[in-house]
């Protein structure tokens, strides 16, 4: 039996499986019918005000609290205290409690917020400016210093940004690129979960139907695996691609046929959205310059090797134990690069793509899939991105050579949880 045919039986049996085909058509369903629910609640959410009340027993900072859209402020305080604790209660979100005091500096401990609820750390903040902006004010005339002519006084700085050849640049440019890079890295990273675990689960399966004493006799191990890595690669990018056409179709008749409204866009004001509109035509002539023909074949051949890379160490997984449950103790191992990779990525990457950490977990070859990807949108020179495939494929090469053997013993071994010492063991036979 060839390597290729062994790549068609294992494409063939994902293919035709009838969950993977369910789950190839209703993912897209599901995807578009959650963005139109995230849409809908963000509408909801958009137009809910949140009521306050205000108990102020001296009148010190009522008018500075202001409504706006989102809060609005109702002042109780021609009631008791105790009444207007129990009207709040009723009818309120809370109720803001500002004191009579002799000297204003008390107001910055005395100053209470009752609710049975937890406020969010943001409206705590706006409650805290209000006081400190009062009291601020306050001070200076104490002092004699008029605040009106410290607000005229004030200047506001708007930093041109441009390149060395004099084109202008563009202050979010950063953020737009470590997003794309993140979406490519986070996509690799999710294959690699979801379909390494499919190899190993398919390798389990066989293994206890006993299937793979018969396969065995006829076939290489190396072979075997090789040829399980491939196939199921091949049905994933199936998979994906036509996730990617169904979903963008869909999306695309929710919000331009049907006039629905998708994601969390939908409680924008029409402001907000023209201004957003306008900012990202700015932004269009810097993202269509972005390499996109040097990322995508990257990401092609980063998703390619990360893959096969990750999948032949599931692989050997799926052939050491006889149960996922056994597989457990094996996986983290496997999973921790990629979250290091994540979080590598996007909390060093945006700040200095080009700096050591940056460079050198994009040259990790458990790292480098996700770190490069995320590195790419800023330039890198193409010397780095070879080699950082060359090391990637060679340490493929490598884990398979160690991989095969522990899959060679392990696939005909039944009965026992092995550890990691007689894993190590394996890989000296």
């Amino acid at each position: 039996m060839s390597l290729s045919l062994i790549i068609k039986r294992e494409f063939n049996a994902k293919v035709r499986n009838k969950s993977f085909i369910v789950m190839t058509f209703l993912s897209p369903l599901l995807f578009t019918a959650m963005a139109l629910l995230v849409g809908y609640l963000a509408s909801v959410n958009g137009d809910e005000v949140v009521k306050i009340a205000v108990h102020d027993q001296a009148g010190t900072l009522i008018k500075d609290f202001k409504n706006d859209k989102e809060t609005h402020y109702t002042d109780l305080s021609a009631l008791s205290l105790a009444l207007a604790k129990e009207k709040a209660a009723e009818g309120y979100e809370g109720l803001i409690y500002v004191p009579a005091v002799t000297d204003a500096k008390d107001l910055l401990h005395k100053v209470e917020y009752i609710s049975n609820e937890s406020p969010s750390m943001e409206f705590i903040g706006n409650i805290e400016d209000v006081v400190n902006d009062k009291l601020t004010r306050f001070n200076l005339e104490k002092a004699g210093i008029d605040y009106k002519k410290i607000d005229e006084a004030k200047t506001y700085a708007d930093i041109r940004l441009s390149k060395f050849s004099g084109e202008e640049s563009l202050r979010w440019l950063n953020e737009i690129k470590i997003g794309i890079g993140f979406a490519f890295g986070y996509l690799i990273m999710m294959f690699i979960i979801i379909y390494g675990n499919m190899v190993m689960r398919s390798v389990i399966e066989e293994k206890t139907n006993r299937i793979i004493e018969i396969i065995i006799s006829s076939v290489k191990p190396f072979q075997l695996m090789m040829g399980k890595i491939i196939g199921t690669s091949m049905a994933g990018l199936l998979q994906f691609l036509i996730w990617a056409i169904l979903g963008g179709i869909l999306l695309f008749v929710a919000g331009n046929v049907f006039g629905l409204q998708v994601g969390a866009t939908s409680a924008a004001s029409p402001e907000a959205t023209q201004a957003a509109t306008t900012g990202l035509q700015a932004y269009l002539p810097e993202i269509f310059n972005l390499p996109w023909g040097t990322m995508l074949l990257s990401f092609l051949i980063f998703f390619t090797g990360g893959f096969f890379l990750y999948s032949s160490i599931y692989a050997s997984i799926g052939a050491a134990v006889d149960s996922e449950t056994d597989s457990q103790q094996f996986l983290l191992p496997i999973i921790l690069p990629l979250m290091l990779g994540v979080y590598v990525g996007f909390f060093t990457v945006i700040n200095d793509p080009h700096g050591t950490v940056a460079t050198v977990f994009s040259m990790i070859p458990l790292t480098s899939p996700i770190v490069m990807m995320m590195r790419l949108p800023f330039g890198v020179p193409l010397w780095e991105v070879a080699l950082s495939m060359a090391i990637l494929f060679a340490t493929f090469f490598g884990v398979v050579w160690f991989a095969s053997k522990i899959y060679r013993i392990g696939i005909l071994m039944y009965g026992k949880k092995p550890t990691y010492k007689e894993i190590f063991k394996w890989l000296r036979y």
